[in-house]
């Protein structure tokens, strides 16, 4: 096996119509999954709503024609809300685009083959920063899903600064967002109890829910949705590439360092979990190459850093996609809702997207 062959050229000696059937199915329903929580990833991490999809079509569509997995599944996570907050803060959407061209390039130094390395970093450092990161992204969505309301000026970069607006703000407490934040939450945890509709995504039913609710519900009609707080733009960014000097460079690097570590330990653990779901083998050097290549891209289209996410992965595993196609379907199916439906996502109420993250 050349370690250095994207796996879709591997499968495809074998590839069957029957297998692309089930591929295509699996790649909609993680579209369907990856649609909200894109979003939600992208207000997370202090860009606008359609970048999060800009990422995973064009870094989802890379990484998996690329990729040295079978059904890796690539897109924003959760793992990068705070470092792409932190950086856009300080160095805005150039700066972002910069650091992740950067940490593009050292994941391609996959060629170097250093994607063995990673397998040496300690499970108890990279279960500790998982662990960290889903503090982080509590403690940011509790202003959405309490409805607080801050004043003006308030700073919410930090995580201690956020927890710090919570508590000086919590008599802005609003019974109206919580009320709809609770019944997403609801849902979320309830539905996959049901074995007989759990081929339906439970994100897709609290997004749904939730809209029908803020929409038709008269006293919960004042509730923010995206588009009360955010424009999201209908249609393909163009590409962009960013203006970088030396300072820039060295101001950026232990930003892009840190993106490039985080994308290649969360892409190969996502691997590892994916072979014993389906019993295959990936290709790690192959992997940390498509992760640069797809970050790359996605930068030059308006995107945010981008990696394997575990959960979509193994959505695509439980509904049968077993090759590269499957994630390239997903992306693709993105792209006709960015073209077509994007407006309606405008509809999504703020407190459903907290509950969702």
């Amino acid at each position: 096996m050349n370690e250095l062959v994207p796996k879709i050229f591997d499968v495809m000696k074998t590839y069957s119509k029957d297998q692309l059937v089930k591929d295509i199915v699996a790649g909609i329903i993680v579209a369907i999954i990856a649609l909200p929580l894109s979003i939600a990833l992208a207000l997370a991490s202090g860009v606008s709503p359609e970048q999060g999809i800009y990422t995973a079509i064009f870094a989802g569509f890379v990484i998996s024609f690329l990729g040295g997995s079978n059904v890796q599944i690539a897109g924003p996570t959760a793992a990068f809300a705070t470092i792409v907050a932190g950086i856009v803060a300080r160095n805005g959407m150039s700066g972002l685009a910069a650091a992740t061209i950067m940490a593009g390039i050292l994941l391609i130094m996959g060629l170097l083959k250093f994607g063995n390395l990673i397998r040496f970093i300690p499970y108890t450092i990279t279960t500790g920063f998982t662990f960290g990161i889903a503090v982080t992204i509590v403690i940011g969505q509790i202003k959405d899903f309490l409805g607080l309301t801050y004043p003006a000026g308030t700073a919410t970069v930090e995580t201690m600064d956020k927890l710090k607006a919570i508590i000086a703000n919590i008599g802005t407490f609003n019974i109206k967002a919580l009320i709809v934040g609770a019944v997403s939450l609801a849902i979320l945890i309830i539905w996959p109890k049901f074995k007989s509709l759990d081929k339906i995504p439970p994100s897709l039913i609290a997004v749904i829910v939730s809209v029908l609710m803020v929409k038709f519900i008269g006293p919960l009609k004042d509730v923010n949705t995206i588009g009360s707080l955010y424009t999201i733009k209908k249609g393909l960014p163009g590409v962009s590439v960013p203006s970088v000097n030396m300072d820039m460079i060295l101001t950026l690097l232990p930003d892009a360092l840190t993106i490039a570590v985080l994308a290649g330990i969360e892409s190969l653990l996502s691997c590892v979990v994916s072979d014993g779901m389906i019993g295959s083998r990936h290709k790690p050097n192959m992997e940390l190459v498509a992760q640069g290549a797809g970050n790359i891209v996605s930068a030059l289209f308006g995107g945010i850093p981008a990696t394997g996410a575990i959960a979509r992965t193994a959505a695509n595993v439980k509904n049968g996609g077993r090759t590269p196609i499957a994630g390239m379907v997903h992306s693709v199916t993105l792209l006709i809702v960015l073209v077509v439906l994007m407006p309606y996502a405008a509809w999504i109420p703020m407190p459903a997207i907290a509950a969702i993250l």
